[in-house]
């Protein structure tokens, strides 16, 4: 054993060997395209915020004048954002006259947490 640390025991494993084994089977390249493309988009705080304040909304769905007014950001931002979560599947994008409404495409979610971490779906649901 090693010299404590603050009263905390430390097990010296040096004398253990690593046993080379397994992990499982990667994930197939056009999953891992798909994957990465979504984690991308999901990895920008303006893209955050813009799926929370859908997720958040009364109808479950927001304008993009909505967004505008509350990320505080002009409209060709904004739909620059939308386009890159609607193109990574994330987003469903309904035009309604000359406005276009969007929402969460929850199963797209649900398929990036099931693929990306397949031992956390058992956990919690969303």
């Amino acid at each position: 054993m090693a010299i404590p640390v603050a009263d905390i025991p430390i097990e010296d494993l040096s004398a253990e060997h690593c046993v080379p084994c397994s992990p499982g089977l990667l994930i197939d390249r056009d999953e891992v395209e798909m994957l990465t493309a979504q984690l991308k988009a999901m990895a920008d705080q303006t893209r955050l915020q813009i799926v929370h304040l859908i997720d958040r909304s009364p109808a479950g769905e927001l304008c993009v004048c909505d967004l505008t007014e509350s990320l505080d950001l002009a409209q060709p931002t904004v739909s620059r954002h939308l386009k890159i979560l609607t193109t990574a599947g994330l987003l469903r994008r309904e035009q309604r006259g000359t406005w276009a409404w969007f929402s969460i495409r929850w199963d797209a979610l649900q398929g990036l947490r099931k693929n990306a971490f397949p031992r956390g779906v058992d956990c919690s649901p969303i």
